[in-house]
């Protein structure tokens, strides 16, 4: 899959930009703050319908402003988001606006990389369960359809025990009624998430081990209650009711990262060790689309030379240039460190772009 031009209207600090890419590298070079991230969050949009950093789209409109509009070329394909103030968000395939958001995830496969993946590592269960459901979703609508349903009715179930306790009665017919609900979509959520846990895994191992070496194999688990969900929900049914939510199921799993085969990489691994994992996850990502779709996805790299050292530059730009990926549209703040990676690479097919005050020009044209 590959972006061929990308045109933006009133979106975050555009007021308009017209943008033609190159199939393979493509870097946008500017001042923190200039609008080079929007850029990749305005392609990021255009495969999930969504922003990848702020979840209210209203927001996204320039200010003063009553709309924006995304559009991209991907050869005789046009996908265009298209976001007015009070009204809802529009995604278009080729003119032809989709019923349900749904309907596009998976069309135009795309991974992104940025300094925010180290909460992969750091953070809650919640984030790591979003990216295995963000992954799986790509290559599986039926997943996506259960995930949908399954977080429907567990909203459903926990506003009738908040609601039952306030009440001060307790009808455990009508909890059972979400419980047959949860269990018809968690169960599957259960599966796939340990078929994908199972595929993944030798991909990430490949990729940990070439940026971190063999030294200290990762590892990844997948960490769930091994009980079937019927049993866990009619044990827990009585700690649900006084808790006023339900403890157990799909949406408690967590994935769990170990260096060595025993040491949390959460509680002991150093900075470079958790960058590094996190590297590994996004790149294994890639992986396992592309073997899954049979396309490679669009590569998005925000930002993530900081603290890197030239040589490692270098290795990455050579490793994400090769025949192995596809398009990648990266970002840097530093315009003589890439532009001499470049010149060392000749045969690696870029674009250089300077990007200033929400204005993009290409260099060397």
């Amino acid at each position: 899959m590959t972006l061929d031009r990308l045109i933006l209207t009133n979106f975050k600090n555009y007021t308009e930009a017209d943008i033609v890419l190159c199939g393979n590298v493509n870097c946008f070079i500017g001042n923190n703050g200039a609008g080079k991230t929007n850029l990749l969050d305005a392609v990021y949009y255009l495969s999930f319908c969504k922003s990848y950093f702020n979840p209210v789209d209203s927001q996204n409109i320039r200010s003063g402003e009553d709309f924006f509009a995304v559009h991209g070329h991907y050869g005789d394909m046009v996908v265009s988001c298209i976001q007015k103030r009070g009204q809802a968000k529009q995604m278009r395939c080729n003119k032809k606006t989709y019923k349900t958001l749904m309907e596009h995830i998976g069309k135009v496969p795309l991974v992104m990389v940025s300094p925010g993946d180290q909460s992969l590592i750091t953070g809650g269960s919640e984030g790591r369960r979003k990216f295995v459901d963000g992954v799986i979703a790509q290559t599986d609508r039926l997943y996506l359809e259960h995930l949908i349903q399954y977080n429907k009715a567990l909203e459903q179930r926990n506003r009738l025990l908040k609601q039952m306790w306030e009440d001060r009665v307790w009808e455990e017919a009508m909890v059972i009624v979400w419980d047959e609900q949860l269990i018809k979509h968690g169960e599957y959520l259960y599966a796939s998430r340990q078929r994908f846990i199972a595929d993944f895994t030798p991909l990430f191992e490949e990729y940990y081990h070439s940026i971190a070496g063999e030294e200290e194999p990762g590892a990844i688990a997948y960490q769930r209650d091994e009980r079937a969900l019927d049993m866990q929900l009619s044990d827990s049914r009585q700690s649900d009711k006084y808790a006023q939510y339900t403890t157990c199921g799909p949406h408690k799993d967590d994935i769990v990262f170990s260096l060595n085969e025993e040491m949390s990489v959460k509680r002991f691994g150093s900075q470079g060790q958790q960058k590094s994992f996190a590297l590994a996850l996004k790149l294994a990502q890639f992986q396992y689309l592309n073997d899954r779709l049979g396309q490679k996805p669009i590569l998005l790299l925000d930002d993530i030379f900081d603290k890197l050292d030239m040589m490692r530059v270098k290795q990455l730009i050579a490793l994400v240039g090769s025949d192995r990926f596809g398009q990648v549209l990266l970002t840097d703040t530093q315009p003589g460190r890439v532009q001499v990676i470049f010149d060392e690479l000749p045969q690696l097919e870029h674009r250089l772009f300077e990007v200033m005050k929400g204005e993009v020009h290409e260099l060397g044209r």
